[in-house]
């Protein structure tokens, strides 16, 4: 039987994301193919990790796209892109504690660009009043990620509904970001 290389990684992201520290062997298992199938393809765990890189930023970017998060109200546009992005949450919570990314002085492009992307949101709603100008939209996009992740790694634990994602991570967020109109 041929191995899809998407569904190992996706196996391999959701093993990950629950256990950063788990073996190749783990990683095989759970993608339903031998230590020796997984090895030809992904010549060891770096190369693995550089994969799901790829493939964590062609969905975050592609989160993005669907999520119109240029288009419309930005508190709106924040809200989308967290539902768009909660698919993917244990692949993103896994890629941003992944330090081996972060490692010395190269940053993926890709990364850069979706943080363009999600900081120019940010930006954008400081402009129309939407969220507080005295957080740097970089900040608000960082803490989005976290975010993200955290409630990731809860709700694999069991220890919050993964029905409420999108409910705790916007108003967390927007709780925080928002501007308090003063009377």
């Amino acid at each position: 039987m041929a191995m899809d290389r998407e569904q190992v990684l996706r196996a391999a992201a959701t093993v990950l994301a629950r256990k950063s520290t788990a073996t190749m062997d783990e990683v095989a298992r759970a993608a339903g193919i031998g230590r020796a199938t997984l090895h030809r393809h992904f010549a060891g765990r770096a190369a693995l990790v550089k994969a799901l890189e790829s493939l964590g930023i062609r969905e975050f970017e592609a989160a993005i796209d669907r999520a119109g998060i240029d288009q419309g109200d930005t508190v709106d546009g924040l809200r989308r892109l967290i539902a768009e992005m909660e698919p993917v949450a244990e692949l993103l919570a896994f890629l941003v504690t992944e330090n081996e990314l972060f490692e010395g002085d190269e940053i993926d492009e890709g990364w850069a660009r979706l943080d363009a992307r999600v900081s120019a949101l940010f930006r954008r709603g400081q402009e129309e009043g939407a969220f507080r100008i005295d957080l740097p939209a970089a900040w608000l996009t960082e803490a989005l990620y976290g975010l993200i992740g955290a409630c990731a790694w809860a709700a694999m634990d069991g220890r919050v509904a993964k029905n409420d994602f999108q409910f705790m991570i916007a108003e967390l967020l927007l709780g925080g970001a928002r501007r308090s109109v003063q009377k």
